[in-house]
């Protein structure tokens, strides 16, 4: 099921782009997670966490029914960790978490 859920953002060459993210995954608790993969970062990655964590924050403070996070899982990490769980590469993963 396609969701369509992007962002805008400034990219780094200052021009506005849409930031679409890899997966959302819901789980049972009413929480869901962007999820974002990379297998060579590039110059926007950062700006693009920067402002998925922002969306994420906001949209956290004006509702409560779902809890939003999000998390960054690089190729790098990924071969030199081998997360076996979600909840391993949510707790491993804490680049851009601020």
């Amino acid at each position: 099921m396609a969701v369509h859920f992007k962002l805008d953002y400034v990219n780094a060459d200052g021009d506005i782009s849409k930031y679409y993210p890899d997966f959302l995954v819901k789980l049972a608790d009413k929480r869901v997670f962007i999820v974002e993969t990379k297998g060579q970062e590039d110059l926007d990655v950062p700006l693009k966490m920067q402002r998925l964590r922002q969306w994420c924050e906001d949209i956290n403070r004006v509702q409560a029914n779902v809890q939003y996070d999000f998390v960054y899982v690089d190729q790098e990490g990924f071969d030199k960790y081998k997360p076996t769980s979600f909840r391993q590469s949510v707790d491993g993963f804490r680049e851009y978490k601020g």
